[in-house]
């Protein structure tokens, strides 16, 4: 969705204001999956941006439950009428639940075809207390990142129970997101379907990695109206996804231990990927592949030099959550020049 607020400094600041923004990977009006430009060996396969909920008629939720927030208080949920998620993520995950009909508002992450005419109750990126409130919800979903703080403590002194879900940083982190999602609104049985059609469906795309050799990715996040431009590390939360797509996380492998740093005509010389993987909406505020190469380093890159760029839509990439398999079959098909 989303990626926790990063600790480092005047450009950590920044980055973490953008990261919220994006909710595990950014918004994106686009919602296409494209973004590779005119390189000749980039062009991101397409990710429908809408989701797929559990056949059948939607769950009935069992309620109250008490479940344990991520921020160490205990919440009891006794309705799960008007829901409200605070990121793309768990948006998608209500949804995915087949609790959509749910779902009252949204935040602007949320940007696939089930959520987008609902209202949005962030303002600048920060949340509204006073619009969720207005909404009269009876559960708030959110992240340990979801901001600011008081309005966070505005909605539950108003009474409305509000439930932190740990951020996502890795492939392993999809099943416990879906049970905690799935158990705060009663439905665990929902849950466990949508656990085990997710796994599967993750494990069919990891099966069409071709038998060769891993291509060295690194992940870059771009703003380009910002002028950011950073180099990701071991704890971007791109490089459970990189290695699932049969790569090896350039960043991480380099050295790089923390979660981004500044991009450096060393620190790429060092990473020397072979792909650079972007998010389709950081690619286009730098105009394109061409605006890419012209990044200090990037074209002298093994990548650079034979242009590959690989890029996802921001609102899928990093939300770890149902839509999981599509982003790996993408990074396969971009990684690998087609899979198998």
């Amino acid at each position: 969705m989303h990626p926790p607020k990063r600790q480092l400094g005047a450009v950590s600041a920044l980055l973490a204001l953008v990261l919220v923004v994006s909710g595990c990977g950014g918004s994106s009006s686009a919602g296409d999956g494209s973004g590779g430009g005119d390189g000749k060996k980039s062009g991101a396969t397409a990710i429908a941006d809408r989701v797929e909920p559990l056949p059948g008629p939607a769950p009935e939720p069992e309620l109250p439950v008490t479940v344990e927030s991520a921020d160490g208080r205990e919440v009891t949920v006794r309705s799960a009428e008007r829901i409200i998620p605070l990121t793309g993520s768990l948006s998608e995950l209500v949804h995915s639940l087949g609790l959509g009909e749910r779902v009252v508002a949204r935040d602007v992450t949320a940007t696939f075809e089930e959520a987008e005419k609902l209202p949005v109750v962030t303002r600048a990126h920060d949340v509204s207390a006073e619009s969720v409130l207005s909404l009269k919800p009876t559960l708030v979903l959110a992240e340990s990142t979801t901001g600011p703080s008081e309005a966070i403590g505005q909605i539950r002194d108003a009474g409305v129970p509000l439930l932190v879900i740990p951020p996502a940083l890795a492939l392993s982190d999809v099943a416990e997101r879906i049970d905690a999602v799935a158990g705060a609104l009663g439905v665990p049985e929902a849950g466990r379907k949508l656990k085990e059609r997710t796994e599967k469906r993750i494990s069919a795309a990891r099966k069409a990695i071709p038998d060769a050799k891993k291509p060295k990715v690194a992940f870059l996040y771009l703003r380009g109206a910002a002028s950011v431009y950073l180099l990701g590390g071991a704890k971007s939360g791109a490089s459970s996804l990189i290695e699932a797509a049969g790569g090896v996380d350039a960043g991480k492998e380099s050295g790089l231990k923390k979660d981004f740093t500044a991009i450096t005509s060393e620190a790429l010389a060092k990473a020397a990927p072979d792909v650079i993987l972007v998010m389709s909406k950081g690619l286009d505020s730098v105009d394109g592949v061409e605006g890419l190469l012209k990044i200090p380093g990037i074209a002298e890159t093994p990548a650079g030099l034979d242009r590959r760029i690989a890029s996802v839509d921001d609102g899928v990439l990093l939300n770890y959550g149902p839509r999981t398999d599509k982003v790996i079959r993408s990074l396969v098909e971009q990684f690998h020049g087609g899979g198998q």
